[in-house]
Order: structure tokens, then sequence, then C-alpha cells
């Protein structure tokens, strides 16, 4: 009986083997042909080698030379050898113990060393102390942090706002909180580095589109939904974000926000607009680049800017949609992990808010000094102004480059300093070259508050004409 049932086992197998696909047994074969090959082949020998002497360890390690840890920095590097402030950088600032009308300080509506800003903040300091020790999810919540997340989504007339209380991870911790592995991100080549850090940490896919070209960003559109077609599975969870400036920090130009508008209704795509040079700046009210435009704000899906130049304060914040904004506090790095905002710096905002609701005129003030310097700049030898009329921000440029980047600096530099030995505080635009996707030209930057006097702005103006002069000619 044991004979017959092993024959009928055969049998099956036999029949099983007939009826069995073609491609199973050729992964059956192949696997059989491996495992005999691993049987029969050589195992693999160590080289032997001698041991070293002493002598011969203590040469090779005598000779041996790590690689530095950083590159070498020159010891003129201007990262090393900054201009030292003594006081407040308000409208006269004193540079290395010189007094100087300031030029280079983003403090637009002049608001750094107001009284009432001042007493407010102080007033904090009294109640509270001076930090926070702990992030906002650990007793690092204040009623003043409330009390001012309250009255800018009030302000920006959007559902709710949230703040950081440091100005550049703001928005490097807004990206990579919706934006994830495998989305796309189509941004302006032209974007601060902020944005940069933010785009890297999400790890998304980045497309570059040239600086505020709107028919190069819709190339870009169209070839993604080409790509979605073909693969309509992926195509459903993949999201897809705009990411612009409303005034580039880099070029001063605004962005065409109206086009912009029209194109992510076309291609279904979420916008992130960075505001931190058109807040307290472009509008009626301050309200930015949507209020310059006449945008509803429900278009854009994120707005985010710092409060480190309009409101003259420290940090940032982010406004649009309750269910958006919600999201970042439990997914915004640098609202999850850094200590809160200090409630004496939330107080001067809130402060810095009252004086631009209650003076509009103030934003008229600021168009038109803008626009007066960027008249009278016109026109400099060997130099071009860079921005929009109306932007606090502008950039002189050099018309030709003087043989490489690092002459250009040199030569921008002593037009800098020229300035500064007659009292006018100018700075160039630094950026880490190293990093920079798109690495802007050399510049000088011009930046305007509504403190400068018509009889400043001029003399500023005729100053950079004269030092162009001496320096490039």
């Amino acid at each position: 009986a044991a004979g017959v049932g092993q024959q009928w086992v055969l049998v099956e197998m036999v029949q099983a083997f007939y009826e069995a696909p073609a491609y199973h047994l050729i992964l059956e074969g192949i696997l059989i042909l491996w495992i005999i090959r691993l049987l029969f082949s050589k195992t693999y020998k160590l080289q032997e080698r001698s041991d070293l002497t002493l002598k011969e360890k203590e040469e090779l390690i005598e000779e041996w030379q790590p690689e530095p840890l950083v590159p070498p920095v020159p010891k003129d590097h201007p990262a090393l050898n900054y201009n030292i402030v003594s006081g407040p950088p308000t409208h006269i600032i004193t540079v290395n113990g010189k007094e100087c009308i300031n030029f280079a300080s983003f403090n637009f509506l002049g608001l750094l060393n107001n009284e009432k800003v001042k007493s407010a903040a102080q007033a904090s300091l009294k109640k509270y102390g001076v930090g926070t020790c702990g992030p906002r999810g650990f007793y690092g919540t204040f009623d003043v942090h409330l009390e001012l997340e309250e009255r800018l989504a009030k302000f920006m007339r959007t559902e709710e706002a949230i703040i950081y209380s440091y100005g550049f991870a703001t928005i490097a911790s807004a990206i990579p909180a919706y934006s994830k592995r495998g989305d796309i991100v189509f941004v302006d080549e032209a974007a601060c580095f902020a944005i940069q850090k933010g785009l890297q940490a999400s790890r998304s896919n980045i497309k570059l589109f040239k600086h505020n070209d709107m028919a190069d960003l819709e190339r870009l559109l169209k070839e993604q939904e080409t790509e979605d077609q073909k693969n309509p599975r992926k195509a459903r969870v993949t999201r897809r974000f705009i990411v612009v400036e409303g005034l580039y920090m880099n070029t001063g130009d605004i962005c065409p926000l109206p086009e912009l508008i029209k194109l992510k209704y076309k291609y279904k795509v979420r916008i992130f607009l960075e505001e931190s040079l058109s807040f307290g700046v472009l509008g009626e009210h301050g309200r930015g680049i949507t209020e310059h435009f006449g945008i509803n704000i429900d278009d854009i899906d994120l707005i985010s800017a710092n409060m480190e130049n309009s409101l003259a304060s420290i940090g940032g914040f982010c406004c649009g949609r309750s269910f958006i904004i919600d999201h970042q506090r439990l997914s915004g790095q640098g609202y999850c992990f850094s200590a809160s905002l200090p409630p004496l710096l939330a107080a001067a905002a809130i402060e810095a808010l009252n004086i631009m609701e209650d003076n509009p005129d103030i934003f008229q003030t600021l168009r038109a000094k803008c626009e007066r310097i960027h008249k009278a700049l016109q026109g400099i030898y060997g130099l071009k102004v860079v921005g929009e009329s109306f932007s606090p921000a502008l950039h002189l440029q050099l018309e030709e480059s003087y043989g490489s980047r690092e002459n250009d600096v040199k030569l921008l530099k002593r037009v800098v300093d020229y300035c500064m030995n007659s009292g006018i505080a100018l700075t160039q635009a630094r950026y880490l070259e190293k990093e920079e996707k798109c690495l802007p030209p050399p510049s000088i930057r011009v930046v305007v508050t509504v403190e400068q006097t018509e009889q400043e702005l001029d003399k500023a103006a005729s100053l950079l004409k004269e030092a162009a002069q001496s320096v490039l000619n």
C-alpha cells in the first residue's frame, strides 16, 4: 500500500509539472541552477599580508593629513569683517563709531524706535519677563501670542494666522509642512534663500521657471499635465504647488499675481505667497500684493511674511484658511520645536499693527519716497537700478562685469565704503554663493524708509553718482 501511495504521488508531481505555466518552470529552473552554483563555487579567500611594524605605522600616521572640516576662508572675507553698530539702527545709525543716515536697515515704516512700540514692549517685559523657554506646545503659548495671531488674521482678512519666533524659519517650515517627497513645486528662479531651504527640506520635485516669466511657467505646467495623463493613478496622489514672492528680495520686482491666479485654476495647483518685503508696503492699507492688485485673498492658499521689516519686531507669520493653518501647528518644524516668540516682541508687533491701522497714509508716504529715489538713481555711471519704483529695497548692479565676480564685489564694496565715509550707510547684498540655486549678480542694496527726508534721499542719490564716477571710471 505504501508503494502504491508513493507511485501515486510521483504521478501527481509529473502531472503538475506538465500543467504548470512556462514562466513558473523557468523561474524554478533558474533558482535550482543558482543553488548549484553557490554549492560548487570557490569560496573567497582574503589576500594574506604581513602586519606592519610599529615604526611603519608611526610613519604612516605622521604622513597622513586629514581633509579640512570646512574649506579655508580668507581673513578679508566680508563675513569676518562686519561693521559694528552702536545704538538703535534707526534713521540715524552709528556704524564703526561714525554717524550715518541709514539706507541699509529694513525699517520701512520707521517703527523700530517708535515710542509707543517701545512702551508696549517694556510693559510686556515687566509682565512676562524676557523669553519663553519653551515651544508653543510645551507651556510656550502666552495670551499675547494668541492676541497677535488674532490681530494678524483680522488685519489680513483671513480665517486664521500662526506666528513663528524666527522670520527665516517661517516659510522654510511652512513649505515642507505641506509639500512632501513625490510632490511637485514650481518655483521662480529668483526665490529667496529661505524658500530654497524650505524646498530642500520638503524633498519634493522642484521645477524652476524663469524669473516672472509666466510663459515659461505655463510651459512647465503643460509638460506636467502631459505626464499626468500618462500615469493618472500617480497624478491623483501628487500635489502641485507654485511658490512665489510678492516683492522679490533678490530683485525688487513684483510678481504678476493676476496671471498666476489664472494659471492656478487652469492647471489646478496651489499658490504659496511669501510677502516679507511686500507686507506693510503694498496696498492702500499695507496688506500686501493681494490688496495692491485687488485680488481676493482666498485665491491664495497660504501667505507668509516675517515681522522683521515693517513691524520692526522679530519672527514671522502665516495666514490663510483655518484647516491650512491648523496643520502647521502639528507639522511646522519651526513652530513645534523652537522656543516661542518672546512676549515683549509679540506686544511690539501688536502695537506696530495698531499704528499701521491708525495711519494708513504712511504707505503712500513710503511709496512716494521710493519713487523719488528710484528716479534720482537713474543714469549712474556704470550702475543700473534693479527693482520696481515702489519697492523699498532697490538693487544697484554693475552694467558690465569687470572680469570676475570677485572683482565686481570688490568694486561695489569700494562704492559702499565711499558713501559710508561721507555719512550714508549702505550695504551689499550677501549670498551663500555655493548654496544658491541661481546666484544673483553682485549688487548694492538701497533701502528706503518713511523717516528719510527728501533732502536725504537726494543726497544719497547724488553721493552714489559721485562714488560710482570715482570708483568705476
